[in-house]
């Protein structure tokens, strides 16, 4: 109510300041290059009025309540010679134009260097320079200039951003140590839902770079955005109509070193504006076909060990002795991906200005990723220990146990052959999304509105899995970074020792909804000289999100699967297996055959519901967001100005879980609702030294919505293993205060040097917490039950410190000149505090999760007008990944380094050819247990090699 009534004030008082300036003129234009593709960042200057504006994503400008009379406009833009212009205002009138930066070279001290190989970078720079805000941009050019695929690959060589990776693509985005979910991601200004089940991750793997114009980072937010960006806001922006006809296509191929297979990739764009400048159209379609897979060796550890004595209690049960040992893998696990993803894109964008105060604009995208997969499993597991008794097992003089019995298993999955699954789990994700658009003057006022659809989806039908299983003892290998079980009688992992154990298919669909709709106001307020703006205006995102599965269980009425040796089977060993020699794959059931089985006839299989693979994980949530914010831009002197306003959101969640008893017995639905608001002021501070030279100051507030699946309040009480997993619907949003300063050079020769500094105190971050329940809350004996609980943690702190350096090397003589640089470094320390161990006690060795120590890109490039190369690094420090009971049980996701190197051609002004090789150092993931040398997965990628052809025409 009394953001209502603040609304109504302010349009009250706007109302009448726009009466009052009646008698003034606006001026409205638009900036492009000599190729007719707009210029967003310049600078706009009314020299005899001592005004300014920059120029928006669309190369838009405005000024609002401009005296009637000639006026000289002064254009800047960063590597391009400055552009006069004059004009007249006419009172109560708009007065258009259009203005077209010099067709010219760029003479950098002596050295020639084509605009069109420094526009995307300079419209990139222009941009940040000019944003009242600390923020990252990246052009689409700069994007070029690397052999990234997919925007997550791009995104991870901004300052102060890491990637996690899934099958050696980059999908979840860290900004500034903070976790995916802790940042918004947007498109057009447009929120992207995400198509995870159990997280409000984005997958930035789902859109190909080669769709994007540009992507900012915006890491201290204005009272405009989003609140709900803890690390950061990343807005993807899509190409825009030009102002004339343009062109661009790519063709390429290439080949996966892990399997020697191949790459199709392909993008195409076309647009136009039609003669009179009203009508702009963009059309753009992507594709990249890649056949490719990986190798993955896990295991999990344990300090404990359990066995039977042989001797019986009181009551005739046997006695299980627990005895510590050093550490050992209790589970051993080789996998071999076969992998084909297909990702295509669809956007086509279109304006229309109805007259010279008013235009309308539509934006569509459309992205389809299938993810076809087959993963062949050998996994040992150490058999309970009531199954174990002396001389089944081995410890040596220093406590190692080096020999147990295991359970093996040898595990395909796969899909059905029919359809569009081809024997593999077809993983089929979409996102898509429609804004529509208006940009108005009323008067002195400027208004513009969006509203948009977007929808993220998940669907996999048919996911099968065939598993056979044998018992035997092992010897294990004591390197704990290359962990190896092998059998002490090789006979016993004959095919014909494996027996039928389970066969199983499952559908899982995941979906998210967003509806988005905002308007914002603008117009003249000057508190300290005629350069003031008042903004403000409202927005709603109404989400659901819910997930939907199920499982079977399929028991074959035939003898014929008895045993694996009756089945379809090959040998998948690879002398070559990335993870080493020592690794060998053996013999699974061929999805092929998987594939092939027809689960539907009664007379072969018999079906079984197992609810405790799909109770717990089905949910629904509604989520809705009212946000309404003032804030006021004002320069306070011709070199200091200050950004000012608060932003109030209001969330309202209805949420839906289960109740159930041992995993399997539903009990019926349990659902919630909860409401908060917050209050998220900010402030902003710009002062510039020079032109070239600014820095800046910032203090802001955000928060971070926990994910779904945590605010589902389900309970699942599990008495076998004397276990309670609960969700938890009361769960506080995650916020911090943010402080930032950055100092910030820019080189004439469209080039940066800048340096910060920026700490978050974080309260009432999400974990999963581990403790034992006191009494019999959760129904008779629970007392004593290891509760699983998602909590929100007393408070954490990050500090951080960036450097970026870029720049073209024009001081070095010859042809050194032509090389150019591009670096920057990120340090984190961060302190979580609050989260407690297994036993509730506090614990206080604990980093916030994600929080990388260390990150580093670099590349190093030479670039003339025909030939261009480039080598470039990406590297993350280890970090902890997920919080277990223990600093024992804690996971770390370890450091990666990745180098890439790319080379091109330019056949023509308008033909290049390419050529893009990625993971150099063969990168793994790799996760590991409480230390270093404790690996809990490593999964090899190999390197990729695509080339091939970019055309693109210009002609406006």
């Amino acid at each position: 109510m009394n953001a209502t009534k603040l609304i109504l004030a302010i349009l009250f008082v706007a109302f009448f300041t726009n009466m009052a300036t009646a008698q003034n003129g606006q001026i409205q234009g638009t900036i492009a290059d000599e190729n007719g593709i707009y210029v967003p960042g310049a600078t706009v200057l009314l020299e005899d009025l001592d005004e300014g504006v920059v120029s928006g994503i669309d190369g838009k400008f405005t000024f609002l309540s401009i005296p009637e009379g000639t006026h000289e406009l002064l254009i800047k833009y960063l590597g391009f010679a400055d552009t006069k212009q004059t004009l007249t205002v006419q009172a109560g009138k708009t007065t258009s134009i259009s203005i077209t930066l010099a067709l010219k070279s760029l003479e950098l001290e002596s050295v020639e260097v084509s605009a069109y190989t420094l526009s995307g970078q300079a419209r990139a720079l222009n941009t940040q320079k000019n944003n009242t805000n600390i923020t990252n941009v990246v052009s689409t050019d700069q994007i070029g200039k690397f052999p990234d695929a997919n925007i997550g690959d791009a995104v991870k060589r901004i300052p102060g951003i890491t990637m996690q990776v899934d099958q050696g693509e980059a999908r979840n985005i860290i900004v500034r140590g903070l976790s995916p979910q802790l940042n918004s991601v947007t498109l057009n200004g447009s929120r992207i839902p995400s198509a995870e089940g159990d997280n409000r991750n984005v997958q930035m793997d789902l859109i190909p770079s080669d769709m994007i114009q540009s992507i900012e980072v915006s890491k201290a937010v204005t009272p405009d955005m989003d609140g709900d960006a803890l690390g950061g806001s990343v807005n993807l922006v899509t190409r825009t109509a030009p102002q004339g006809f343009r062109v661009s296509a790519t063709a390429g191929s290439g080949i996966n070193f892990i399997n020697n297979k191949r790459i199709w990739t392909g993008s195409f764009l076309v647009g136009d504006r039609t003669n009179d400048g009203k009508f702009g159209w963009m059309l753009s379609a992507s594709v990249n076909d890649n056949d490719f897979g990986s190798d993955d060796v896990e295991a999990e550890w344990s300090n404990e060990f359990e066995y039977n004595t042989g001797n019986q209690d009181s009551e005739g049960e046997d006695i299980i002795e627990e005895m510590e040992v050093n550490p050992y893998n209790s589970v051993y696990e080789m996998r071999t991906y076969l992998v084909q993803r297909i990702r295509r894109s669809f956007s086509a964008n279109f304006d229309y200005k109805l007259d010279a105060d008013n235009s309308i604009y539509l934006k569509t995208m459309y992205n389809w990723r299938d993810d076809r997969e087959n993963r062949l499993a050998y996994s040992n597991e150490i058999l309970d220990g009531e199954d174990i008794v002396a001389g089944d097992f081995t410890i040596d003089a220093n406590n190692n146990l080096i020999s147990f019995p295991v359970e093996a298993k040898r595990e395909t999955k796969g899909g059905i052959s029919s359809g569009r699954n081809d024997n593999a789990r077809l993983e089929d994700q979409r996102m898509q999304n429609y804004s529509i658009g208006g940009d108005h003057l009323f008067g002195s006022m400027k208004f513009d509105w969006m509203a948009s659809y977007a929808n993220a989806s998940e669907d996999r039908e048919h996911e099968r899995y065939i598993t056979y299983a044998t018992d035997f003892g092992i010897n294990r290998n004591l390197d704990t970074k290359k962990p190896l079980f092998t059998p002490q009688n090789i006979d016993d992992n004959d095919l014909n020792n494996y027996e039928f154990d389970e066969l199983t298919e499952e559908n899982q669909y995941t979906e998210e909804e967003d509806i988005n709709a905002f308007l914002n106001f603008e117009l003249p307020l000057n508190f300290f000289n005629d350069n003031g703006l008042l903004k403000f205006g409202a927005r709603t995102r109404l989400k659901t999100k819910n997930r939907d599965n199920n499982f079977f269980e399929y028991t074959p009425l035939s003898s014929q699967f008895d045993t694996m040796d009756l089945v379809q089977t090959k040998d998948y060993t690879d002398p070559n297996y990335l993870a080493g020699s020592q690794y060998q794959a053996g013999y699974y059931v061929t999805p092929e055959f998987l594939g092939s089985l027809d689960l539907e006839d009664q007379n072969q299989f018999e079906q079984e519901s197992v609810p405790d693979e799909f109770l717990r994980a089905n949910f629904n949530v509604d989520e809705d967001v009212y946000a309404g914010y003032v804030m006021t831009t004002q320069n306070i002197t011709d070199k200091l100005s200050v950004l000012a306003g608060v932003r109030i959101e209001n969330t309202q969640i209805t949420a839906t879980g289960n109740s159930i008893i041992d995993e399997e017995d539903l009990i019926g639905e349990i659902t919630k609702e909860s409401s908060y608001t917050n209050v998220l002021p900010g402030l902003h501070f710009k002062y510039n030294f020079s032109d070239q030279t600014l820095l800046r100051l910032a203090w802001t507030n955000t928060l971070a919505r926990p994910n779904y699946v945590d605010l589902v309040p389900y309970i699942d009480v599990v008495t076998e293993d004397e276990e309670i997993y609960l969700g938890n619907a009361n769960l506080d949003p995650t916020t911090s205060m943010n402080f930032d300063i950055m100092a910030e050079h820019y080189f004439k020769s469209v080039g940066i040097i800048s340096g910060g500094l920026f700490y978050k105190d974080i309260e009432k971050f999400v974990y999963t917490s581990v403790f034992n329940v006191p009494d019999d809350t959760y129904g008779d004996a629970t007392n004593g039950y290891e509760v699983y609980q998602p909590q929100n943690g007393d408070n954490a702190s990050v500090f951080g410190a960036e450097f970026s350096f870029q720049r073209q090397l024009d001081f070095l003589p010859g042809f050194a000149r032509n090389f150019n640089v591009y670096l920057n470094y990120t340090y984190l320390k961060s302190d979580a505090k609050g989260i407690k161990n297994e036993d509730g006690d506090e614990r206080d060795d604990l980093d916030l999760p994600n929080t990388a120590p260390n990150i580093f890109n670099g590349s190093i490039g030479y670039n003339d007008k025909k030939f261009s190369i480039r080598l470039s690094a990406n590297y993350s420090d280890a970090y902890i990944d997920e919080i277990g009971g223990n600093a024992f049980e804690d996971r770390y996701y370890d450091e990666q380094f990745f180098l890439d190197f790319n080379i091109s051609y330019a056949i023509t002004n308008n033909l290049r050819v390419f050529a893009d090789l990625n993971n150099i150092t063969n990168q793994p993931l790799r996760y590991y247990q409480g230390e270093k040398k404790r690996t809990m997965q490593m999964e090899y990628y190999e390197k990729r090699l695509t080339f091939g052809l970019k055309y693109d025409l210009f002609k406006k």
